[in-house]
């Protein structure tokens, strides 16, 4: 009765259009003045400690890093170096935007960012070349939200914080999944470019592809960095954020020399703003899942989804629509905080890995991230590409099917996100 309470007030409060941080706080409120004798205290007791954990710390410098990477060149390069491999193929500006997405999703961890940094400088240039606007668009706002399937991903370091996973271990499951997306977003635009004649690049000599490769290594070289660091046991996890931090500092000042050292206080500015904005969420978020454990609801849920009997199958299906459904009302932060404390205990019950489970959530907010009405890439690819948010989520369809295909693929094939992590010992 308590739960059904709970979620029926915040979803009532999500309704009248409120942001679903503040709903989650007048949620948590309402719920322990009206309906529970849980002491004042506790609640802004939980408010210090919900985040003060050594792991949030990961949030704002992986923050940091994207926006010096976003400002400091690093994207440019990396599309000369995807350019100069694949733009001789059919669609091959398109197939070189992906590639650099995914190159740069390695090294920034947000969709958002990589959407912006990416689509900003290829997508006037496809135009330029013949391609439609909307082809453009639609391939851009899709392979953008690779940025928090690769390596580091602020949702990853979210579900690990949820759900006391380790971080590393995620960041490293994420790659051949990664790459296997990338692949088939790929070959689904090089059959439709194919198809519609879509005008082709010179191929590029091996001196010229020397050359963007050995400019966009700076930025490449934070992959090594991060996995290195964290296998090698140089640093945690969140000890390589902040060195990817100083890092995408370095490069973009003094090596590439794309932003000037006044404008970093700027960047500080406007990551101490999304960090405060993404820790004020979480902070409400581990309000209402200190309410949600005090009424003991996370295992309650487990075992009536287990006495279902929906089995190991039947259960990632449910968890698969339920992720999908609440894709359409929030951001994916909101919904790992929600949503994993959650899933988590029936998961383990029914032997999913807890590594695996994150790599499905991943997955489901790529999804999310690509369609209304909430879907941020779309908005941020709309602002870009001038078109309408109808008319651009007719364009991403073909994509959004393919990444619908690769969903089911990383939801019945655990080993695609595992067998790295084992392989490395990270598990």
């Amino acid at each position: 009765m308590n739960s059904a309470i709970i979620f029926g007030l915040l979803v009532v409060l999500m309704i009248t259009g409120m942001p679903i941080s503040i709903a989650l706080g007048l949620t948590v409120l309402t719920f322990v003045f009206t309906m529970t004798h849980v002491p004042i205290e506790s609640v802004a007791l939980k408010l210090f400690t919900g985040i003060e954990r050594f792991e949030i710390m990961a949030i704002p410098f992986f923050i940091l890093a994207g926006t010096f990477l976003t400002r400091g060149g690093v994207a440019r390069k990396m599309i000369n170096f995807a350019t100069s491999m694949i733009g001789h193929w059919h669609g091959g500006l398109a197939l070189a935007g992906i590639l650099a997405c995914a190159m740069f999703a390695l090294v920034c961890g947000s969709s958002v960012a990589t959407v912006v940094a990416i689509g900003s400088i290829i997508l006037p240039e496809m135009v330029r070349a013949g391609y439609p606007m909307r082809f453009g668009a639609g391939v851009i706002t899709v392979a953008g939200s690779l940025g928090i399937l690769m390596l580091p991903s602020i949702p990853k370091v979210i579900y690990a914080i949820a759900t006391n996973t380790s971080i590393g271990a995620l960041f490293v499951a994420g790659l051949v999944p990664g790459i296997i997306l990338t692949t088939m977003l790929c070959a689904v635009t090089w059959f439709i470019a194919k198809r519609r004649s879509y005008p082709r690049m010179p191929r590029a000599s091996w001196g010229e592809r020397w050359r963007a490769f050995r400019d966009s290594v700076w930025g490449l070289m934070l992959v090594v960095i991060i996995i290195g660091g964290i296998y090698s046991g140089v640093f945690t996890a969140t000890e390589a954020a902040a060195m990817s931090a100083v890092y995408a500092f370095f490069i973009s000042v003094f090596v590439y020399k794309a932003m000037p050292l006044k404008d970093t206080f700027k960047v500080l500015l406007a990551s101490a703003n999304m960090s405060a904005m993404l820790l004020y969420i979480i902070t409400n978020a581990a309000l209402f899942s200190f309410i949600l454990t005090d009424e003991n609801i996370p295992h309650a849920l487990a075992d009536w989804i287990l006495g279902k009997e929906l089995g190991l199958v039947g259960f990632l299906l449910l968890a698969n629509l339920l992720l999908l459904i609440a894709g359409n009302f929030m951001d994916p932060s909101s919904i790992i905080l929600i949503m994993a404390p959650i899933l988590y205990p029936a998961a383990v019950a029914l032997g999913v890995n807890p590594v695996h489970l994150g790599i499905l959530i991943d997955v489901n907010m790529e999804v999310g991230l690509c369609h209304p009405p909430v879907g941020l890439n779309l908005y941020v690819a709309s602002g870009i590409s001038k078109l309408g948010i109808t008319e651009l989520t007719v364009a991403v369809w073909p994509w959004l099917l393919t990444m619908l295909v690769f969903l089911v693929m990383v939801t019945y094939m655990p080993e695609m996100s595992l067998w790295l992590p084992r392989l490395l010992g990270m598990m």
